[in-house]
């Protein structure tokens, strides 16, 4: 058989093929049909011409032919009881896009920041072949290639993504594929600087995190220390405090892994909290005040130091400072020298801290003395060293005025010399000074100055004693003066019986030591002839030695 029609049909129009033979067997059995359509929507008409004009026999199929007929095989066949003879006809179905669908790669798992996705626009068929393809992201139009890469990809790439596929016919948009952008980011509500106080929320969130919230859990770390694990996104502080500030982090887990966000730093702002106001006096090499003011604040404070309500000093616009002042300045902390001090700068001092949110003040009282007391060249020496102990006053220049001096509390001499030398120490020059200063505006007596004279250990005190009453019990005790303290030994020939610092214990058990400062006593207990002998006391310290002897007899 022959078949005609267009080669072509166009999907929803109505198309006819005609399948014929140029003969026609009015008595045989002679069958011509169309085989491989659809009766659902198919018509079949047939026609036999026998005439002078001309003999054939024909079958038409006419059909709306669908876009799933494309490709689809047709068979005319003519069959004579077990003779058969066919046309096979392949339709080609005109049809716009169909099937269109999104690929996304990969396919599981999570996708982070700067991985790679690629998006394919899959077409299950077309004819024509697809002429176009356009994507879209949440609508906004991103692309004309049927595969839309995204490199390096962004938070900001996490939306529902379709694409729309065309030909001569017309165009078919895929279904929405959603892409999840796995990353976790911390934000800070109102702001991520807040005033002590305020009502604060921290939010850990990934894209798309109410879509599927019930597969996430969140674990929050402040300062990279553990805080909290659970279900909730949010860390809440109804009224944030100072200790609350800091690095706030969260990692945030789902079945396919976990990813966690860039510390977010908290910082609150409070007012200065009262200062702590130190102040210090120096009379060793010169009279120096020292005052101090520190405070905690954030933002940072600027803090004042007045005296009697007059600023000396300021750690923001600069006062003008006198020639005897000094000024150091940093976060949150005030230092004021004072050279030369005296009673003069005795007073009130006040320290006053100041930032946007408030102020706070601390006083305290300062008193100068008069007369201060110096030793030189230093308040510990050694023995035989010449020293100088000057009184130093602030009398009237006036008129000569008197020093008197003091020792441990006990009056040592008053003349108009103001000072007292000593050209060789001893150590029993040792002791606390102190300088009276006389003149007509009045008296001072400065504070005690401690003068420490070092000295090698004087002759050993040795001393031996038998005790009979209760068992025979003898003590040698030893004894030293010195300054700094001395180390003592008892020797009895070559052996060591005691000492009071870097030898073993006794190794008798008739033997028991008692040592204090420069002070060594043994106790031999059940005493015997074997104890008797020459016993020696070795005193030494930094400055020297010296050693005592001792006949102890049983």
């Amino acid at each position: 058989p022959s078949v005609t029609g267009s080669e072509e049909q166009t999907e929803g129009q109505r198309s006819t093929l005609e399948c014929s033979t140029p003969y026609v067997c009015p008595g045989g059995d002679i069958v011509l049909r169309w085989e491989g359509y659809d009766p659902r929507v198919s018509e079949v008409s047939g026609r036999v011409q026998l005439d002078t004009s001309g003999v054939s026999h024909q079958v038409n199929l006419t059909s709306p032919f669908s876009w799933k007929d494309h490709s689809k095989k047709l068979l005319c066949k003519v069959s004579d009881g077990s003779k058969r003879a066919s046309t096979e006809v392949v339709l080609r179905v005109r049809h716009a896009p169909k099937d269109t669908r999104v690929s996304l790669s990969p396919s599981s798992g999570n996708i982070g920041v700067g991985d790679t996705v690629t998006l394919s626009c899959e077409v299950g068929s077309s004819h024509p072949p697809v002429s176009g393809y356009h994507w879209y992201k949440d609508g906004v139009a991103v692309g004309t290639e049927r595969v839309l890469a995204l490199r390096g990809i962004r938070r900001e790439d996490h939306g529902r993504y379709h694409c729309e596929a065309q030909n001569a016919l017309g165009a078919r948009v895929s279904p929405a594929v959603t892409l999840r952008v796995f990353s976790a980011e911390i934000s800070a509500s109102p702001a991520a600087e807040v005033r002590e106080g305020t009502a604060t929320t921290l939010s850990c969130d990934v894209p798309g995190r109410e879509e599927h919230p019930e597969e996430l859990t969140y674990t929050w770390y402040k300062n990279s220390a553990w805080l909290k694990e659970g279900p909730a996104h949010t860390l809440l502080f109804p009224a944030v405090a100072a200790g609350d500030a800091g690095y706030y982090s969260c990692q945030v887990t789902n079945s396919q892994g976990s990813d966690t966000a860039q510390a977010i730093s908290l910082s609150v702002t409070y007012p200065p909290r009262i200062p702590t106001l130190t102040l210090f006096q120096e009379t060793q090499g010169g009279r120096l005040v020292i005052v101090r003011c520190t405070v905690d604040s954030h933002p940072p404070a600027t803090l004042a130091i007045d005296r009697d309500g007059t600023v000396l000093a300021t750690s923001g616009a600069q006062v003008a400072l006198r020639q005897r002042l000094g000024v150091t300045a940093s976060r949150n902390s005030l230092r004021l020298e004072i050279q030369d001090a005296g009673p003069r700068d005795s007073g009130k001092y006040g320290c006053t801290a100041s930032n946007v949110h408030g102020n706070a003040s601390a006083t305290k009282v300062l008193v100068t003395r008069a007369a201060e007391l110096l030793i030189q060249p230093s308040a510990e020496v050694p023995e035989g060293t010449a020293v100088t102990l000057t009184c130093v006053g602030t009398g009237d220049t006036a008129e000569e005025p008197l020093y008197t001096w003091y020792r441990n509390g006990r009056r040592l001499q008053e003349s108009s010399f103001r000072t007292l030398e000593f050209p060789s120490v001893r150590g029993d020059d040792a002791g606390a000074f102190q300088c009276q200063v006389r003149s007509r505006n009045g008296s001072d007596t400065s504070e005690a100055v401690p003068l420490r004279v070092l000295y090698p250990p004087r002759q050993p005190v040795l001393s031996s004693f038998l005790q009979s009453r209760g068992g025979r019990l003898g003590i040698i005790q030893c004894s030293v003066e010195s300054d700094p303290e001395s180390s003592l030994t008892l020797r009895r020939g070559d052996d060591v019986i005691a000492c009071t610092r870097g030898c073993p214990r006794a190794t008798s058990p008739r033997v028991h030591v008692t040592s204090s400062y420069n002070s060594l006593k043994v106790e031999i207990r059940d005493v015997v002839v074997e104890d008797e002998g020459i016993y020696e006391c070795q005193a030494g310290n930094s400055q020297g030695s010296a050693s005592a002897t001792v006949d102890f007899q049983a």
